[in-house]
């Protein structure tokens, strides 16, 4: 959601709503934003009567000129038509072209890192859907000229060759999912994986994708190397969340993308 400060720059002024605090069930969470312009919005604070009443109280604003913040608080009733049942603060800020810079800190968004081993089709089909998920996905394969252009903004192409050599630079918090094109490249890159974890325990989650009985074969290989059944048994594999059966690389992609929603640390 970078075009926000293009139009600001280009309209000049905009109204800043957030979510200042929810008490109950909201549609979205404290720090969710828009910005209001005076034709046109970027962003949700979670759509429906809400946003609607929120955007003609930020153009009320606008049309003002008012300096000030201010806060209004709405209760998701019948008398909102929404049935949510809490209740939303929402803060009203106006911002002009000037704010840009204080506010590209203020709503830049705390991405969770993510490496993703592997530019096949299963691979492809994940960095190509992160657009707009709270994920930073640094995507490495040791073949050249292997990924797409253009990528998500949030995705960034890393040659390694060896592959498992990126291991050691990956950023801490690091949520790992291994598929490359060779089971001899996969075993090295969660060897990798392994021994980080026992040195600095900064990778969270390590996916491998694959059946059982590849993840049995490497368990056996991996046990061999001297790691524990501990270490072992924290390895996902294979990876999506359950209840999930197609094997379609676009099936598997949005399984494996709502593991690592699951297993990501929760957001401020």
């Amino acid at each position: 959601m970078n075009e926000w400060f293009v139009a600001l720059a280009e309209q000049g002024q905009a109204v800043l709503v957030t979510v200042a605090s929810v008490e109950g069930s909201g549609p979205r969470e404290p720090g969710a934003w828009m910005l209001v312009f005076e034709n046109g919005e970027i962003g949700t604070i979670g759509g429906g009567r809400l946003e609607f009443d929120a955007i003609a109280t930020a153009r009320d604003v606008l049309a003002k000129g008012d300096a000030a913040p201010q806060q209004r608080r709405y209760a998701l009733g019948p008398s909102l038509g929404q049935c949510c049942g809490g209740v939303v603060h929402l803060a009203f800020e106006r911002v002009t072209a000037d704010d840009v810079a204080s506010l590209r800190v203020r709503l830049t968004e705390r991405a969770t890192p993510v490496a993703l081993f592997g530019g096949g089709h299963v691979g492809r089909a994940i960095a190509l859907r992160m657009e707009g998920l709270p994920f930073d996905l640094t995507w490495i394969d040791s073949r050249d000229e292997i990924f797409p252009s253009p990528l998500p903004a949030n995705v960034r192409g890393e040659h390694s060759d060896p592959v498992h050599r990126a291991v050691a630079g990956l950023a801490p918090g690091s949520l790992v999912l291994i598929m490359s094109f060779s089971h001899a490249e996969d075993l090295d890159v969660l060897a990798a994986c392994l021994h980080r974890r026992r040195e600095r325990a900064d990778l969270p989650f390590v996916g491998l994708i694959g059946s059982k009985t590849k993840w049995a074969t490497f368990r056996h290989r991996l046990e061999q190397r001297g790691f524990t059944a501990a270490e072992l048994d924290a390895v996902h594999c294979p990876i999506g969340v359950p209840g999930i059966a197609g094997k379609q690389p676009a099936v598997v992609a949005v399984s494996a993308l709502a593991q690592l929603l699951q297993a990501a640390p929760p957001r401020a």
